[in-house]
C-alpha cells in the first residue's frame, strides 16, 4: 500500500486534475479511497471503474455509476449493486437468476422490486440458501407461498420478514395448518440425532452454533420462534404462549414486545431469571405499577434497564440514581423532562441525579450556572461541557475540584486559548515504566 497516494486519493482538497492523475495509476487501495471522494465526477468513476474493477461495487453503491455505465456480465457484482439501490435495470435481474454462482443469485434474492417471473424462478432455486434469502426480503404473497416451504430454513427466514401476514406468522408459530417441515440445515448433512459442537474446528462447516436436529429440526424450530417474537407484525396473541417456555431467549424476546400485555408483563416479572426481568424493565410499553414493581428488584441489570426506560416516572428515576451506577450519560426520561420537571431534578438533594440532569446540553441559564457551581465533583464533571459557560466558571471548576473536573471542562466548546493551556499544567504527568 502506497499510504502517500492513499492519503492523497482521500485529502477533499485534492484539485480535480490530480484526482485523474490517480485514477490513471490507481491500485485496490488508492481506487477505495478515490470512490468515497464527494467531488468525483461521473467521468471520473466510469474511469475508476475501468481501471479497478473492484470499486465499481462501491462506485454503485455510492450513485456515481447508472446502469448505462455497468456490463451484468462482465460486473456481476456492480449489477447486483445498483439492483440493490433500486438503479439497475430489471433486465439484468433474469439474467442473474440464473447465474451460475450461488452467491450472486442469493445476493439478488435480497434485492427490492424484482420481477414477478425472476421471484418465480428464485423460490424454486436448487439451493435452499438462495430460496431463504428470498423469503426474507420478498413480498406478503410469495411470503405466504414459502412458509409451506419443505426446508425449515425457508420458514424460519419468513417468520423474519416483516412484510409476512400476521395469519402467517401465527401459524409458523403453532404449527397449525402447516405440514411439517421436512428438513433443515443441520439433517441435510448430518446423519442424526446431532448436536453442532460449539467448538466445531472443520473448516467445510457453516452450520450455526448450538444447531441441532433429532428429526423435529429442534434449533431452526426455536430460531423460528425467536425471530417471530421480534417481529412486529406477529400478532401478541399468537406470542403470549411463551410466557412460561422453558426457553430463556423466547422469554426475553416476548419481555421486549412493544405490545406486551400488562397479564403477561406481570407474570414476567416474577420469572427466576433476571435477564428476562431486565429485558421486561427496559420495555416503554409497561405500565406505572410494573415500572414501580421491577423498581425495587436487585436481580443483575433490572434497576439499570429500568433507568433507561424512557417512561419511567421521575420520582423512580431518583431513587435508582441513588442504587444503581449509571454514569455520566442522558437517559431518555431526563432527555423529555419538561421545564418544570427541570427544575424540581435541578433542586434534587441527591447529587446522583443533579449529574443526571447536567447532562443535557439545553439547559436554562440558570439552572446550567446553578450546577456549575455545585459543590458535587460528578455534577461539575457533567456540566463543564455545557456551552455558555464563562471562562471564569470553567476556572472556578477546576479550582475547586482540580484534576478530577479537567478533562471534561477542556472539553467545552466556549473555553479560550489560554485556559486550555493553563489545563495542560493541571493534568498529572504519566507514570514512569521501568
Amino acid at each position: 500500500m502506497n499510504h502517500v497516494l492513499c492519503g492523497l486519493a482521500a485529502n477533499a482538497a485534492l484539485p480535480f486534475e490530480l484526482v485523474d492523475r490517480l485514477i490513471s495509476v490507481a491500485d485496490t487501495d488508492i481506487a477505495e479511497s478515490l470512490a468515497g471522494r464527494a467531488d468525483l465526477s461521473h467521468e471520473q468513476a466510469v474511469a475508476l471503474a475501468s481501471q479497478i474493477g473492484e470499486s465499481a461495487v462501491r462506485l454503485a453503491y455510492e450513485g456515481r455509476l447508472t446502469a448505462a455505465d455497468v456490463d451484468p456480465v462482465a460486473r456481476p457484482q456492480a449489477a447486483l449493486a445498483l439492483l440493490d439501490e433500486g438503479a439497475g435495470d430489471l433486465e439484468w435481474a433474469r439474467l442473474l437468476a440464473a447465474d451460475p454462482e450461488v452467491e450472486r443469485r442469493e445476493k439478488l434474492a435480497s434485492c427490492p422490486g424484482l420481477p414477478s417471473a425472476v421471484r418465480e424462478m428464485l423460490a424454486t432455486d436448487p439451493d435452499v440458501r438462495v430460496v431463504a434469502e428470498l423469503a426474507l426480503w420478498t413480498t406478503a404473497d410469495m411470503a405466504a407461498r414459502l412458509a409451506r416451504h419443505p426446508h425449515a430454513e425457508v420458514r424460519r427466514a419468513v417468520a423474519a420478514n416483516e412484510a409476512t401476514p400476521p395469519d402467517v406468522l401465527a401459524m409458523l408459530i403453532t404449527g397449525e395448518g402447516l405440514p411439517p417441515a421436512e428438513r433443515c440445515l443441520v439433517c441435510d448433512g448430518e446423519e442424526t440425532p446431532f448436536v453442532h459442537d460449539a467448538r466445531c474446528s472443520r473448516l467445510d462447516c457453516d452450520l450455526r452454533s448450538g444447531a441441532s436436529c433429532a428429526g423435529s429440526h429442534e434449533s431452526t424450530v426455536l430460531e423460528m420462534a425467536e425471530l417471530a417474537l421480534q417481529n412486529p407484525a406477529t400478532p401478541v396473541e399468537a406470542v403470549v404462549r411463551f410466557a412460561d417456555h422453558p426457553s430463556m431467549l423466547l422469554r426475553c424476546r416476548l419481555a421486549a414486545r412493544p405490545d406486551l400485555p400488562p397479564e403477561v408483563g406481570a407474570r414476567l416479572a416474577d420469572d427466576p431469571v433476571p435477564g428476562v426481568r431486565a429485558d421486561l424493565a427496559g420495555n416503554p410499553a409497561i405500565d406505572d405499577a410494573l415500572i414501580r414493581t421491577l423498581a425495587t428488584d436487585r436481580g443483575h441489570d433490572v434497576q439499570r434497564r429500568l433507568a433507561y426506560n424512557p417512561r419511567v416516572p421521575l420520582d423512580v428515576l431518583s431513587c435508582l440514581a441513588g442504587a444503581v451506577k449509571i454514569g455520566p450519560t442522558l437517559l431518555p426520561r431526563i432527555a423529555a423532562a419538561s421545564p418544570t420537571e427541570v427544575k424540581e431534578l435541578s433542586r434534587s438533594s441527591n447529587p446522583a441525579v443533579r449529574m443526571l440532569l447536567a447532562e443535557r446540553r439545553d439547559l436554562p441559564a440558570e439552572i446550567r450556572d446553578a450546577l456549575a457551581a455545585d459543590p458535587d465533583a460528578k455534577v461539575v464533571k457533567s456540566i463543564a461541557p455545557h456551552p455558555g459557560l464563562l471562562e471564569t466558571q470553567l476556572r472556578s471548576m477546576v479550582e475547586r475540584h482540580g484534576v478530577r473536573v479537567v478533562a471534561k471542562v477542556a472539553t467545552n466548546p466556549d473555553a479560550p486559548s489560554a485556559l486550555l493551556e493553563d489545563l495542560t499544567s493541571e493534568v498529572p504527568p504519566a507514570a514512569r515504566t521501568a
